[in-house]
């Protein structure tokens, strides 16, 4: 989810690159800067119970594959979604690492879902990676139709970061129209490929994101070049005014994540994470030393992590 990318790009990589020395990063992000030290001068911002729960029931809509079975052992996996999918800035400042993905990555060190699923030899004749750096949910249904294209045994999908993290609250996307283009990614998804089990990662909690890089001059540097600015914009004001803009972004992320677990209920084959990735404590050796934004790789691992447990039941 690379918010500000275009920015990066035309007025700020002498700026990341220092943010990035002062991270400890001076030759690339393969560990990741050291984790911020926590806030005394000020308490962080009270912050409500990590994992949402949906708000109403999901009604399944019966289908043939909805009997079928959960299957631990797909033959095949394709990723949709946007930049965290993609592992932008995991390997090299403003650049896509999809080796280092944590759904389809080849990097053993990250040692994706696809690596465990399908095993080392068959990952690059069997795995898709679809999504696109800077995706909004609204390009879901498009991206689900190539998914289904493959006819995979497994689809991943992490969105909805880039639909709340705009430059102002005002331009995150509507709750309606993420339900919306979530239920018809689906159905496209179904149309071609109704057989295929689906994983859905909730969005990260980006208010802890903030509380975690506020005290870091590193992640300061970053952030003041427009990324995330509806979370993120002056990150050292603790007033009321920015107290509760960022309480905004966080309940539109809740909600964002309660569409998800509603309409991946809503299909027989189809399991939510129940909020594992929103819930999740990235610390400071978890983001990328370049925008303190993005999982390093061995944040890419943990999201690995996170899926293959969920999808195995455990």
């Amino acid at each position: 989810m690379p918010y500000g990318r275009r920015r990066f790009r035309t007025a700020a990589v002498g700026a990341v690159l220092a943010a990035a020395s002062l991270a400890g990063c001076t030759s690339g992000p393969a560990a990741g800067p050291a984790a911020p030290a926590t806030a005394s001068a000020h308490p962080p911002e009270p912050k409500p119970t990590p994992t949402p729960t949906p708000t109403r029931a999901p009604t399944p809509t019966p289908t043939s594959a909805a009997a079928s079975p959960w299957d631990v052992a797909p033959g095949s996996v394709a990723a949709v979604g946007d930049s965290l999918t993609r592992a932008f800035d995991a390997c090299a400042l403003l650049a896509d690492c999809p080796e280092a993905s944590w759904a389809t990555g080849t990097d053993p060190a990250v040692n994706s879902l696809a690596l465990r699923l399908l095993g080392t030899g068959r990952v690059a004749g069997n795995s898709w990676n679809l999504a696109r750096s800077g995706a909004r949910v609204a390009a879901l249904p498009e991206q689900m139709a190539r998914a289904a294209a493959e006819r995979p045994g497994l689809v991943t999908v992490m969105i909805g970061a880039n639909d709340a993290c705009r430059p102002t609250p005002a331009g995150m996307t509507s709750v309606a129209e993420f339900r919306r283009s979530f239920e018809t990614a689906m159905a496209r998804l179904r149309k071609g490929a109704p057989e295929a089990r689906v994983y859905v990662a909730s969005v990260p909690d980006l208010l802890r994101l903030w509380d975690t890089g506020r005290t870091s001059p590193a992640a300061l540097r970053v952030w003041e070049l427009g990324v995330c600015g509806s979370m993120l914009a002056d990150p050292e004001d603790l007033g009321a005014a920015a107290g509760k803009r960022r309480a905004a972004v966080r309940d539109r992320v809740v909600a964002y994540n309660e569409v998800l677990a509603e309409v991946c209920a809503a299909d027989g084959l189809c399991r939510y994470d129940g909020g594992a990735v929103f819930g999740f404590r990235f610390d400071g050796s978890l983001l990328s030393g370049w925008d303190w934004f993005h999982p390093s790789r061995a944040g890419q691992a943990r999201l690995a992590e996170l899926a293959y447990r969920r999808i195995m039941g455990k």
